[in-house]
Protein backbone atom coordinates (compact mmCIF):
# COMPACT_ATOMS: atom_id res chain seq x y z
CA UNK A 1 0.00 0.00 0.00
CA UNK A 2 2.66 2.60 1.07
CA UNK A 3 4.94 1.60 -2.66
CA UNK A 4 1.25 2.42 -4.34
CA UNK A 5 0.54 5.47 -2.56
CA UNK A 6 3.70 6.79 -3.01
CA UNK A 7 3.71 6.19 -6.78
CA UNK A 8 -0.05 8.00 -6.86
CA UNK A 9 1.69 10.74 -4.91
CA UNK A 10 4.57 11.04 -7.72
CA UNK A 11 2.07 10.46 -10.78
CA UNK A 12 -0.39 13.72 -9.01
CA UNK A 13 2.77 15.83 -8.58
CA UNK A 14 3.43 15.32 -12.50
CA UNK A 15 0.64 16.15 -13.54
CA UNK A 16 0.81 19.55 -11.72
CA UNK A 17 3.68 20.39 -13.31
CA UNK A 18 2.75 18.98 -16.80
CA UNK A 19 -0.20 21.72 -16.67
CA UNK A 20 1.69 24.68 -15.54
CA UNK A 21 5.31 24.69 -16.92
CA UNK A 22 7.60 21.73 -18.97
CA UNK A 23 8.24 18.19 -17.96
CA UNK A 24 10.26 15.49 -19.62
CA UNK A 25 8.38 12.30 -20.81
CA UNK A 26 8.82 9.11 -22.65
CA UNK A 27 7.03 11.72 -25.50
CA UNK A 28 9.42 14.43 -25.21
CA UNK A 29 9.92 17.42 -23.54
CA UNK A 30 5.78 18.85 -23.53
CA UNK A 31 5.38 22.29 -22.79
CA UNK A 32 1.96 23.96 -21.20
CA UNK A 33 0.97 27.70 -21.16
CA UNK A 34 -0.99 28.30 -18.35
CA UNK A 35 -2.25 24.46 -18.31
CA UNK A 36 -2.61 24.85 -22.25
CA UNK A 37 -0.48 22.48 -24.37
CA UNK A 38 1.98 24.65 -26.61
CA UNK A 39 1.35 24.67 -30.48
CA UNK A 40 4.45 22.11 -30.94
CA UNK A 41 3.22 19.82 -27.77
CA UNK A 42 0.13 19.63 -29.78
CA UNK A 43 1.56 18.33 -32.94
CA UNK A 44 3.91 16.38 -30.69
CA UNK A 45 1.08 14.57 -29.04
CA UNK A 46 -0.76 13.49 -31.68
CA UNK A 47 2.40 12.22 -33.64
CA UNK A 48 2.31 9.76 -30.56
CA UNK A 49 -0.63 9.28 -30.54
CA UNK A 50 -0.86 8.44 -34.36
CA UNK A 51 2.21 6.16 -34.37
CA UNK A 52 1.01 4.29 -30.78
CA UNK A 53 -2.48 3.01 -32.51
CA UNK A 54 -0.58 2.17 -35.43
CA UNK A 55 2.04 -0.13 -33.45
CA UNK A 56 -1.30 -1.74 -31.74
CA UNK A 57 -3.02 -1.72 -35.14
CA UNK A 58 -0.42 -3.86 -36.66
CA UNK A 59 -0.95 -6.31 -33.74
CA UNK A 60 -4.02 -6.26 -34.40
CA UNK A 61 -4.43 -6.81 -38.11
CA UNK A 62 -1.93 -9.62 -38.18
CA UNK A 63 -4.78 -12.43 -39.43
CA UNK A 64 -5.99 -10.35 -41.85
CA UNK A 65 -2.96 -8.72 -43.56
CA UNK A 66 -1.50 -11.93 -43.60
CA UNK A 67 -4.24 -13.79 -45.44
CA UNK A 68 -4.49 -10.61 -47.82
CA UNK A 69 -1.17 -11.04 -48.88
CA UNK A 70 -1.21 -14.92 -49.61
CA UNK A 71 -4.95 -14.28 -51.18
CA UNK A 72 -2.79 -11.77 -53.56
CA UNK A 73 -0.04 -14.49 -54.18
CA UNK A 74 -2.93 -16.90 -55.39
CA UNK A 75 -4.38 -14.71 -57.82
CA UNK A 76 -1.46 -12.32 -59.18
CA UNK A 77 1.09 -14.63 -58.95
CA UNK A 78 0.49 -18.15 -59.75
CA UNK A 79 -3.31 -16.97 -62.33
CA UNK A 80 -5.63 -19.07 -59.73
CA UNK A 81 -9.22 -18.22 -59.90
CA UNK A 82 -11.78 -18.61 -57.42
CA UNK A 83 -12.39 -22.17 -58.70
CA UNK A 84 -8.75 -23.57 -58.69
CA UNK A 85 -6.76 -24.50 -55.78
CA UNK A 86 -2.93 -23.94 -55.77
CA UNK A 87 -1.18 -27.59 -54.59
CA UNK A 88 2.19 -27.18 -52.56
CA UNK A 89 3.29 -30.79 -53.01
CA UNK A 90 7.25 -30.04 -52.39
CA UNK A 91 9.05 -28.31 -49.68
CA UNK A 92 10.41 -25.67 -52.35
CA UNK A 93 6.97 -24.93 -53.47
CA UNK A 94 5.97 -24.37 -49.36
CA UNK A 95 8.86 -21.82 -49.39
CA UNK A 96 6.59 -18.95 -48.86
CA UNK A 97 4.16 -19.99 -46.02
CA UNK A 98 4.49 -19.08 -42.94
CA UNK A 99 6.08 -22.29 -40.61
CA UNK A 100 4.41 -25.05 -43.37
CA UNK A 101 5.15 -28.39 -42.43
CA UNK A 102 7.20 -30.25 -45.06
CA UNK A 103 5.78 -33.53 -44.51
CA UNK A 104 2.35 -33.02 -45.99
CA UNK A 105 0.59 -31.38 -49.45
CA UNK A 106 -1.15 -28.46 -49.28
CA UNK A 107 -4.30 -27.49 -51.72
CA UNK A 108 -4.99 -23.44 -51.19
CA UNK A 109 -7.52 -20.91 -52.18
CA UNK A 110 -8.94 -18.01 -51.75
CA UNK A 111 -12.40 -17.69 -53.45
CA UNK A 112 -14.09 -14.14 -53.34
CA UNK A 113 -17.97 -14.86 -52.69
CA UNK A 114 -19.14 -11.50 -53.13
CA UNK A 115 -17.64 -12.41 -57.09
CA UNK A 116 -19.23 -15.86 -57.08
CA UNK A 117 -22.73 -15.63 -55.52
CA UNK A 118 -23.47 -18.85 -53.31
CA UNK A 119 -19.87 -21.75 -53.66
CA UNK A 120 -19.89 -25.48 -53.67
CA UNK A 121 -17.15 -27.07 -51.94
CA UNK A 122 -16.23 -30.89 -52.65
CA UNK A 123 -14.58 -32.20 -49.79
CA UNK A 124 -12.81 -35.55 -50.71
CA UNK A 125 -12.95 -39.06 -49.38
CA UNK A 126 -10.26 -40.07 -47.81
CA UNK A 127 -7.33 -39.06 -45.40
CA UNK A 128 -7.49 -35.17 -45.31
CA UNK A 129 -7.33 -32.47 -42.57
CA UNK A 130 -8.06 -28.80 -43.06
CA UNK A 131 -10.87 -26.40 -43.00
CA UNK A 132 -12.39 -23.56 -44.45
CA UNK A 133 -12.17 -20.01 -42.53
CA UNK A 134 -12.94 -16.40 -42.51
CA UNK A 135 -10.37 -13.44 -43.52
CA UNK A 136 -9.84 -12.68 -40.23
CA UNK A 137 -8.52 -16.54 -39.56
CA UNK A 138 -11.52 -17.82 -37.81
CA UNK A 139 -12.59 -21.52 -38.72
CA UNK A 140 -16.22 -21.61 -40.51
CA UNK A 141 -15.51 -25.93 -40.32
CA UNK A 142 -12.97 -28.48 -39.74
CA UNK A 143 -12.88 -30.58 -42.93
CA UNK A 144 -11.67 -33.84 -43.47
CA UNK A 145 -11.26 -36.48 -40.20
CA UNK A 146 -12.87 -34.35 -37.48
CA UNK A 147 -14.63 -32.67 -40.13
CA UNK A 148 -18.84 -33.28 -40.26
CA UNK A 149 -17.73 -35.86 -43.22
CA UNK A 150 -15.43 -37.27 -40.91
CA UNK A 151 -13.37 -37.97 -44.12
CA UNK A 152 -16.01 -39.75 -45.97
CA UNK A 153 -16.37 -37.16 -48.35
CA UNK A 154 -19.25 -34.39 -48.95
CA UNK A 155 -20.39 -31.27 -50.57
CA UNK A 156 -20.61 -27.79 -48.47
CA UNK A 157 -22.41 -24.73 -49.48
CA UNK A 158 -20.77 -21.70 -48.76
CA UNK A 159 -22.64 -17.97 -48.09
CA UNK A 160 -21.25 -14.82 -47.94
CA UNK A 161 -22.58 -12.19 -45.51
CA UNK A 162 -25.33 -10.94 -48.07
CA UNK A 163 -26.31 -13.74 -49.80
CA UNK A 164 -29.75 -15.19 -48.64
CA UNK A 165 -30.32 -18.09 -46.72
CA UNK A 166 -30.27 -21.60 -48.27
CA UNK A 167 -30.78 -25.51 -48.20
CA UNK A 168 -30.03 -27.36 -50.39
CA UNK A 169 -30.28 -31.13 -49.79
CA UNK A 170 -26.87 -33.59 -49.26
CA UNK A 171 -25.06 -30.21 -48.97
CA UNK A 172 -23.42 -29.17 -45.26
CA UNK A 173 -24.25 -24.92 -45.43
CA UNK A 174 -22.03 -22.51 -43.48
CA UNK A 175 -22.25 -18.75 -43.99
CA UNK A 176 -18.97 -16.45 -43.84
CA UNK A 177 -19.09 -13.21 -42.27
CA UNK A 178 -16.43 -12.42 -44.64
CA UNK A 179 -17.03 -12.06 -48.90
CA UNK A 180 -13.21 -13.82 -49.16
CA UNK A 181 -12.68 -17.14 -47.27
CA UNK A 182 -10.04 -19.63 -47.27
CA UNK A 183 -10.30 -23.18 -48.31
CA UNK A 184 -7.60 -25.46 -46.74
CA UNK A 185 -7.03 -29.01 -47.47
CA UNK A 186 -4.24 -31.28 -46.34
CA UNK A 187 -3.77 -34.71 -48.06
CA UNK A 188 -2.43 -37.07 -44.91
CA UNK A 189 -2.12 -40.01 -47.19
CA UNK A 190 0.91 -40.94 -48.27
CA UNK A 191 0.23 -43.80 -50.43
CA UNK A 192 0.45 -42.62 -54.02
CA UNK A 193 -2.42 -44.06 -56.10
CA UNK A 194 -4.79 -43.40 -52.81
CA UNK A 195 -3.21 -39.71 -52.68
CA UNK A 196 -4.33 -39.29 -56.69
CA UNK A 197 -7.68 -40.24 -56.23
CA UNK A 198 -8.08 -37.95 -53.53
CA UNK A 199 -6.69 -34.99 -55.41
CA UNK A 200 -8.87 -36.13 -58.16
CA UNK A 201 -12.01 -35.03 -56.50
CA UNK A 202 -11.75 -31.39 -55.89
CA UNK A 203 -14.09 -29.41 -57.62
CA UNK A 204 -15.36 -25.79 -56.60
CA UNK A 205 -17.94 -23.97 -58.70
CA UNK A 206 -20.90 -21.39 -57.98
CA UNK A 207 -24.39 -23.00 -57.05
CA UNK A 208 -26.43 -24.41 -59.61
CA UNK A 209 -23.60 -23.83 -62.11
CA UNK A 210 -21.17 -27.29 -61.81
CA UNK A 211 -21.79 -27.72 -65.97
CA UNK A 212 -20.71 -24.69 -66.62
CA UNK A 213 -18.02 -24.22 -64.81
CA UNK A 214 -14.58 -25.50 -66.00
CA UNK A 215 -13.02 -27.74 -63.83
CA UNK A 216 -10.81 -27.33 -60.90
CA UNK A 217 -7.39 -26.90 -61.47
CA UNK A 218 -4.40 -27.55 -59.35
CA UNK A 219 -2.02 -25.19 -60.06
CA UNK A 220 1.69 -25.97 -59.54
CA UNK A 221 3.93 -23.05 -57.79
CA UNK A 222 7.01 -24.54 -59.98
CA UNK A 223 10.34 -22.10 -58.95
CA UNK A 224 8.18 -18.85 -58.87
CA UNK A 225 8.82 -16.11 -55.91
CA UNK A 226 6.26 -15.89 -53.91
CA UNK A 227 5.36 -15.23 -50.12
CA UNK A 228 2.52 -14.94 -47.60
CA UNK A 229 4.51 -13.13 -45.27
CA UNK A 230 3.02 -9.89 -43.95
CA UNK A 231 4.25 -6.52 -46.29
CA UNK A 232 6.86 -4.25 -44.45
CA UNK A 233 6.62 -0.73 -44.79
CA UNK A 234 3.83 1.26 -46.15
CA UNK A 235 2.97 -1.98 -47.77
CA UNK A 236 1.20 -3.58 -45.17
CA UNK A 237 -1.25 -0.22 -44.40
CA UNK A 238 -1.79 -0.65 -48.44
CA UNK A 239 -2.89 -3.97 -47.52
CA UNK A 240 -4.73 -3.85 -44.67
CA UNK A 241 -7.07 -0.97 -46.54
CA UNK A 242 -8.06 -2.63 -49.72
CA UNK A 243 -8.71 -5.54 -47.37
CA UNK A 244 -11.08 -3.58 -44.59
CA UNK A 245 -12.81 -1.56 -47.84
CA UNK A 246 -14.12 -5.10 -49.29
CA UNK A 247 -15.14 -6.77 -45.82
CA UNK A 248 -18.48 -5.67 -43.48
CA UNK A 249 -17.06 -4.01 -39.94
CA UNK A 250 -17.75 -6.98 -37.23
CA UNK A 251 -18.88 -5.23 -33.72
CA UNK A 252 -15.78 -5.98 -31.86
CA UNK A 253 -13.41 -4.19 -34.14
CA UNK A 254 -15.52 -1.22 -34.02
CA UNK A 255 -13.20 0.84 -31.65
CA UNK A 256 -10.06 0.09 -33.79
CA UNK A 257 -11.92 0.86 -36.66
CA UNK A 258 -12.12 4.50 -35.02
CA UNK A 259 -8.64 4.34 -34.30
CA UNK A 260 -7.43 3.42 -37.93
CA UNK A 261 -9.93 6.44 -39.17
CA UNK A 262 -7.06 8.72 -37.29
CA UNK A 263 -4.17 6.94 -39.28
CA UNK A 264 -5.85 7.49 -42.87
CA UNK A 265 -7.64 4.23 -43.28
CA UNK A 266 -11.29 4.66 -43.28
CA UNK A 267 -14.15 2.25 -44.78
CA UNK A 268 -15.52 3.74 -48.12
CA UNK A 269 -12.55 6.19 -48.09
CA UNK A 270 -8.97 5.54 -50.62
CA UNK A 271 -5.91 5.02 -48.70
CA UNK A 272 -3.71 8.05 -49.37
CA UNK A 273 -2.09 8.81 -46.31
CA UNK A 274 -0.22 12.25 -46.30
CA UNK A 275 3.49 12.43 -45.67
CA UNK A 276 3.77 12.78 -42.28
CA UNK A 277 1.46 9.71 -41.83
CA UNK A 278 3.49 7.68 -44.27
CA UNK A 279 6.40 8.21 -42.27
CA UNK A 280 4.75 7.68 -38.91
CA UNK A 281 3.02 4.29 -40.28
CA UNK A 282 6.66 3.29 -41.57
CA UNK A 283 7.98 3.68 -38.14
CA UNK A 284 5.07 1.65 -36.80
CA UNK A 285 5.43 -1.18 -38.94
CA UNK A 286 9.03 -1.62 -38.01
CA UNK A 287 7.89 -1.57 -34.07
CA UNK A 288 4.98 -3.37 -34.43
CA UNK A 289 6.93 -6.23 -36.41
CA UNK A 290 9.53 -6.39 -33.37
CA UNK A 291 6.59 -6.15 -30.78
CA UNK A 292 4.95 -9.06 -33.05
CA UNK A 293 8.56 -11.14 -32.63
CA UNK A 294 9.08 -10.40 -28.84
CA UNK A 295 5.10 -11.24 -28.35
CA UNK A 296 6.07 -14.88 -30.53
CA UNK A 297 9.74 -15.96 -29.51
CA UNK A 298 9.53 -15.09 -25.77
CA UNK A 299 5.99 -15.16 -24.81
CA UNK A 300 4.61 -14.24 -21.74
CA UNK A 301 1.24 -15.91 -22.22
CA UNK A 302 0.27 -18.06 -19.30
CA UNK A 303 0.30 -21.69 -19.94
CA UNK A 304 2.89 -21.38 -22.63
CA UNK A 305 5.25 -23.76 -21.19
CA UNK A 306 4.52 -27.18 -22.19
CA UNK A 307 6.99 -28.81 -19.04
CA UNK A 308 7.92 -26.52 -16.71
CA UNK A 309 11.77 -27.68 -16.98
CA UNK A 310 12.16 -27.78 -20.75
CA UNK A 311 12.29 -25.13 -23.26
CA UNK A 312 9.44 -26.09 -25.45
CA UNK A 313 6.26 -24.09 -25.82
CA UNK A 314 2.50 -24.53 -27.23
CA UNK A 315 2.71 -22.53 -30.30
CA UNK A 316 -0.86 -22.22 -30.67
CA UNK A 317 -2.63 -20.72 -27.32
CA UNK A 318 -5.86 -19.93 -28.71
CA UNK A 319 -8.71 -21.52 -26.30
CA UNK A 320 -11.31 -21.36 -28.88
CA UNK A 321 -11.38 -20.94 -32.76
CA UNK A 322 -13.29 -17.83 -32.90
CA UNK A 323 -10.86 -16.19 -30.70
CA UNK A 324 -13.16 -14.85 -27.65
CA UNK A 325 -13.51 -16.13 -24.61
CA UNK A 326 -15.41 -14.23 -21.65
CA UNK A 327 -14.64 -11.05 -20.80
CA UNK A 328 -12.46 -10.20 -23.59
CA UNK A 329 -10.79 -11.15 -27.46
CA UNK A 330 -7.37 -13.32 -27.13
CA UNK A 331 -5.19 -10.67 -28.43
CA UNK A 332 -1.71 -11.45 -27.75
CA UNK A 333 -2.73 -15.03 -28.12
CA UNK A 334 -3.73 -14.83 -31.79
CA UNK A 335 -1.08 -12.05 -32.73
CA UNK A 336 1.67 -14.54 -31.09
CA UNK A 337 0.24 -17.23 -33.91
CA UNK A 338 -0.77 -15.54 -36.72
CA UNK A 339 2.73 -13.64 -36.52
CA UNK A 340 4.46 -16.87 -37.17
CA UNK A 341 1.87 -18.99 -38.80
CA UNK A 342 -1.54 -18.95 -40.59
CA UNK A 343 -4.40 -20.86 -40.35
CA UNK A 344 -5.64 -22.79 -37.63
CA UNK A 345 -8.78 -25.21 -37.35
CA UNK A 346 -10.36 -26.89 -34.37
CA UNK A 347 -8.03 -29.72 -34.64
CA UNK A 348 -5.33 -27.70 -34.40
CA UNK A 349 -5.59 -26.18 -30.69
CA UNK A 350 -4.35 -29.75 -29.63
CA UNK A 351 -7.12 -30.71 -27.39
CA UNK A 352 -8.72 -33.93 -29.33
CA UNK A 353 -7.31 -37.54 -28.36
CA UNK A 354 -6.32 -39.70 -31.26
CA UNK A 355 -6.92 -36.90 -33.50
CA UNK A 356 -6.34 -33.35 -35.42
CA UNK A 357 -2.43 -32.55 -34.43
CA UNK A 358 -0.31 -30.42 -31.87
CA UNK A 359 2.58 -27.74 -32.03
CA UNK A 360 5.03 -27.17 -30.12
CA UNK A 361 7.75 -24.86 -30.59
CA UNK A 362 11.35 -23.90 -29.05
CA UNK A 363 13.83 -21.40 -30.24
CA UNK A 364 16.16 -22.00 -27.44
CA UNK A 365 19.09 -24.74 -26.47
CA UNK A 366 18.66 -26.05 -22.70
CA UNK A 367 20.57 -23.56 -21.61
CA UNK A 368 18.73 -21.04 -22.70
CA UNK A 369 20.27 -19.49 -25.63
CA UNK A 370 18.98 -18.66 -28.78
CA UNK A 371 19.66 -21.54 -31.88
CA UNK A 372 22.23 -20.02 -34.18
CA UNK A 373 22.54 -21.36 -37.62
CA UNK A 374 26.31 -21.25 -37.16
CA UNK A 375 26.57 -23.66 -34.09
CA UNK A 376 25.99 -27.74 -33.92
CA UNK A 377 23.25 -29.15 -32.02
CA UNK A 378 21.32 -32.27 -31.33
CA UNK A 379 18.10 -33.58 -30.31
CA UNK A 380 16.96 -37.23 -28.54
CA UNK A 381 13.18 -38.26 -29.37
CA UNK A 382 12.51 -40.05 -26.90
CA UNK A 383 10.64 -43.69 -27.75
CA UNK A 384 7.29 -44.54 -28.10
CA UNK A 385 6.41 -40.81 -29.46
CA UNK A 386 3.00 -40.22 -28.52
CA UNK A 387 1.41 -40.12 -31.87
CA UNK A 388 -1.75 -42.46 -33.96
CA UNK A 389 0.07 -41.07 -37.15
CA UNK A 390 3.44 -39.26 -37.14
CA UNK A 391 5.21 -36.89 -35.88
CA UNK A 392 7.73 -34.37 -37.29
CA UNK A 393 10.34 -31.87 -36.53
CA UNK A 394 10.76 -28.57 -39.32
CA UNK A 395 13.21 -25.44 -39.08
CA UNK A 396 12.51 -22.24 -39.88
CA UNK A 397 14.42 -18.77 -40.40
CA UNK A 398 13.16 -16.96 -37.60
CA UNK A 399 12.98 -13.34 -39.76
CA UNK A 400 10.97 -15.24 -42.82
CA UNK A 401 9.30 -17.62 -40.38
CA UNK A 402 9.20 -19.66 -43.26
CA UNK A 403 11.34 -23.08 -44.34
CA UNK A 404 14.88 -22.42 -43.67
CA UNK A 405 16.45 -22.03 -46.91
CA UNK A 406 19.17 -23.93 -47.79
CA UNK A 407 18.17 -26.27 -50.91
CA UNK A 408 17.56 -29.29 -49.25
CA UNK A 409 14.39 -30.17 -46.90
CA UNK A 410 14.50 -28.61 -43.73
CA UNK A 411 12.46 -31.26 -42.02
CA UNK A 412 12.99 -34.75 -40.51
CA UNK A 413 10.14 -36.79 -39.46
CA UNK A 414 8.72 -40.67 -38.34
CA UNK A 415 8.14 -41.18 -41.78
CA UNK A 416 11.22 -40.69 -42.63
CA UNK A 417 13.94 -43.91 -42.93
CA UNK A 418 15.73 -42.16 -40.07
CA UNK A 419 18.62 -44.00 -37.98
CA UNK A 420 16.88 -45.22 -34.80
CA UNK A 421 18.83 -46.44 -31.61
CA UNK A 422 18.63 -49.60 -29.76
CA UNK A 423 15.94 -48.02 -27.02
CA UNK A 424 13.67 -46.99 -29.73
CA UNK A 425 14.78 -43.17 -29.51
CA UNK A 426 15.83 -41.09 -32.07
CA UNK A 427 18.84 -38.41 -32.55
CA UNK A 428 18.40 -35.60 -34.55
CA UNK A 429 20.95 -33.05 -35.90
CA UNK A 430 21.06 -29.46 -36.66
CA UNK A 431 23.38 -27.27 -38.02
CA UNK A 432 26.08 -26.07 -41.30
CA UNK A 433 27.48 -29.45 -41.54
CA UNK A 434 26.28 -32.65 -41.24
CA UNK A 435 28.19 -35.10 -38.28
CA UNK A 436 30.03 -37.69 -40.16
CA UNK A 437 27.36 -41.06 -40.65
CA UNK A 438 24.37 -39.28 -39.83
CA UNK A 439 23.28 -37.31 -42.57
CA UNK A 440 19.66 -38.84 -42.68
CA UNK A 441 18.91 -37.61 -39.54
CA UNK A 442 20.34 -34.02 -40.07
CA UNK A 443 18.75 -30.89 -40.86
CA UNK A 444 20.57 -28.26 -42.47
CA UNK A 445 20.97 -24.48 -40.57
CA UNK A 446 22.71 -21.40 -42.17
CA UNK A 447 25.62 -19.45 -39.90
CA UNK A 448 24.69 -15.86 -39.68
CA UNK A 449 21.23 -16.72 -39.26
CA UNK A 450 18.48 -17.41 -36.25
CA UNK A 451 16.11 -20.50 -36.08
CA UNK A 452 13.45 -22.04 -34.83
CA UNK A 453 11.27 -25.13 -35.02
CA UNK A 454 8.08 -26.67 -34.72
CA UNK A 455 7.18 -30.63 -33.29
CA UNK A 456 4.43 -31.40 -34.57
CA UNK A 457 2.86 -34.39 -33.30
CA UNK A 458 -0.24 -35.68 -35.72
CA UNK A 459 -3.31 -37.68 -33.90
CA UNK A 460 -1.67 -37.30 -30.75
CA UNK A 461 -2.57 -39.69 -27.81
CA UNK A 462 -3.00 -39.29 -24.00
CA UNK A 463 0.65 -39.93 -23.16
CA UNK A 464 0.89 -36.26 -24.52
CA UNK A 465 -1.88 -34.70 -22.66
CA UNK A 466 -1.30 -35.94 -19.21
CA UNK A 467 2.41 -34.98 -19.74
CA UNK A 468 3.49 -38.92 -18.95
CA UNK A 469 6.38 -38.45 -22.56
CA UNK A 470 8.69 -35.71 -22.22
CA UNK A 471 10.38 -34.26 -25.40
CA UNK A 472 14.16 -33.52 -24.21
CA UNK A 473 15.33 -30.01 -25.36
CA UNK A 474 17.73 -29.28 -27.87
CA UNK A 475 21.41 -29.19 -26.92
CA UNK A 476 24.42 -27.54 -27.89
CA UNK A 477 27.15 -29.70 -29.59
CA UNK A 478 30.56 -27.91 -28.46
Amino acid sequence: MLRLATALLVLLCLVGVAFTEEVDTPAGKLAFENGYPTDDTVAKLYDRIDFQRACQAYLWALPLVEMAEWQYATKATFGASDYDYVAYITFTEKQGILTANATTPYFITFPNLAKTGPLVVVEPSGLTAGGILDMWQRPLVDTGQIGPFKGAGGKYLLLGPDHPEMKVDGHHVIRSPNNNVMLAFRVLDPDPARFKGITDQFRIYPHGKEDSTPKTRLIRPGTRKWTAMQPRGLGYWERLADMLLQEPVHERDRIMMGMLATIGIEKGKPFDPDLRLQKILGEASIVGEAMARANSFAKRIPGARVWEDRRWEMSLLLKEINQEIPGRTQFDERASWFYEAIGVTEGMLGRTVNAGQVYLESQKDSDGNWLDGGKHYRIRVPANAPVKQFWSFTVYDNTTRCLIDTGVSPDRSSRMKLQVNDDGSVDLYFGPTAPKGKESNWVKTLPGKGWFTYFRLYAPTKEFFDRSWVLNDIERVK
